[in-house]
């Protein structure tokens, strides 16, 4: 797999699919097992916000080098209904659905950069970056 990989967000399938994306891109920057799962479950659940939330968006999935060091971004993106209040989303518990509310604060533990960007009505984009060790 070479460049960026762009996966479209619309269905429980596509949750599966971005999955394995990006693990065979963390595998192909050399991420350990471990890691790999960790990225899988990033993308996973920012991609069931998508399905849950938004109803469609898109992730994109890319080798990044800077300064020496070798990672994998995450670009998701969509145009629901954005997030009102991005601090209340992002702690742990809270939800406006019927989830646990750990989806958008367990992703950015799992990963060295996160951030979210977020417009009512317009919509949300979530940018995340994990480092080689």
């Amino acid at each position: 797999m070479s460049g960026d990989v762009h996966v479209a967000i619309e269905r429980d399938a596509d949750i599966v699919t971005a999955r394995q994306r990006g693990r065979e891109l963390a595998r192909e920057v050399g991420f350990s097992g471990t890691e790999q799962t960790l990225i899988t479950l990033a993308i996973s659940e920012i991609a069931r916000n998508i399905v849950s939330y938004a109803r469609r968006g898109g992730m994109t999935l890319t080798r990044v080098q800077d300064a020496g060091r070798s990672g994998i971004s995450i670009v998701a993106r969509d145009e629901g209904p954005g997030i009102p209040d991005i601090e209340l989303a992002m702690r742990d518990g809270y939800s406006t659905g019927k989830s646990l509310g750990v989806g958008l604060p367990g992703s950015r533990r799992v990963v060295d950069e996160f951030v979210l960007t977020s417009t009512v009505g317009v919509g949300t984009t979530i940018t995340m970056k994990k480092w080689l060790r």
